[in-house]
Parts: structure tokens; sequence; C-alpha cells
């Protein structure tokens, strides 16, 4: 147990002593036990979906940030790369590198029974080809989208304030579609 000086005051005054707990562990545990909390931290905020819309936040980031831009069904399709910079700016600062792979594909029906998004261009193949880059191809929200979208202005969810605390984001949808049970989903989850 020990306690130490934490700085002294600009004022000139003596410095405030502030008492310490500390506790002795051997290296190993803590790191184990530290690394295990913030790996199951990661896993269930980023890798997991949320079984109430089946979508990991990544992707409901996507779709909302569509619909701000008002890319309905009915809507003519816009550049993805206008759509990724926008979940970028708004609600998913992870980088381009994150988004644009998630919208592509949420666009393939060889990857999902009923895609959320209705592409435009290039967006691979089956046979395993990439994208092309998001600079030439457009999308705009499916029709299932939309319905899992609806009525989210009507107070039906909760939401959380943005990364930056300038806007909000639905902690899920409301969802009038079963995206998990019609879809499914996949991803990785690495640290247990």
């Amino acid at each position: 147990m020990g306690a130490g000086p934490e700085g002294a005051a600009s004022s000139g005054q003596a410095p405030v002593v502030l008492a310490a707990r500390l506790i002795e562990q051997p290296i190993e545990e803590e790191l184990k036990e530290s690394y295990l909390t913030y790996a199951m931290s990661v896993i269930v905020s980023r890798a997991l979906p949320d079984v109430r819309d089946g979508l990991k936040p990544s992707q409901r980031r996507i779709l909302v940030a569509m619909q701000d831009l008002g890319l309905t069904p009915t809507a003519a399709t816009s550049k993805c790369a206008g759509i990724v910079g926008e979940t970028m700016k708004r609600y998913h600062p992870h980088g381009d590198q994150a988004i644009y792979p998630t919208l592509v594909r949420m666009g393939q029906e060889w990857n999902t029974r009923y895609p959320l998004v209705d592409k435009q261009g290039n967006f691979g193949s089956i046979a395993g080809l990439p994208a092309a880059a998001m600079r030439y191809t457009e999308a705009r929200l499916s029709a299932i989208a939309a319905l899992m979208l609806e009525d989210l202005d009507k107070d039906t969810v909760d939401f959380v304030p943005t990364y930056d605390e300038k806007a909000q984001e639905p902690v899920v949808l409301p969802s009038k579609f079963p995206n998990l049970l019609a879809n499914g989903s996949q991803g990785i989850a690495v640290g247990m």
C-alpha cells in the first residue's frame, strides 16, 4: 500500500496527496483478464448481430445513412462512394475499408437470401471476383430494408449518441422483417 503526490497545484499551494490501493497480481493473470474483458466487449458490440434486427452495427449504420440520403427503393441509385462517405462521416468512423465491403455484401444475392441493398454495377460474383471500386458502383435501399427502417422516426426504438455526439443513431431497427431468421448472419469473433 502506498500514496504519493499527484502534482503541485498551479497556484503555488502544496501538492495534493491521494491515497491509492495497489493490488499485487502476476502480469500474466492481469493481461489474460484484461484481454478477455476487452475481447468480449468487442465481440458483443461489433462482431455479433443483434437478434432483434439481425444486424451488426456497421450494417445498421449503412442502412440508416442510406435512409438519411433518401435512397428509398423508388429513388434513383446513388454512388456507393457517397454512401460510404456519409456513413463514415455520421455514424461509423472506422474507414471506408470496413464500410464498402459490408455494403457490397448486403447487395449480393448469393450471400444473402433477401438483399438489403438494391445494387447497380459490378458487386462481385459468386465465383469470388471482387466488386468494382466504390466510385463505379451505385446502390439504394431494397424494399425489405425499407420495411426494416419503417417507423424509425416514430420513437419505436431507443437511440444513442453517435461517436462524435453530434447526432443520434438507433440501437436497433424497428424491423418488421425477421432478418436474422431469413438471412442469417456470419462473422468472425476472436478472443476466447
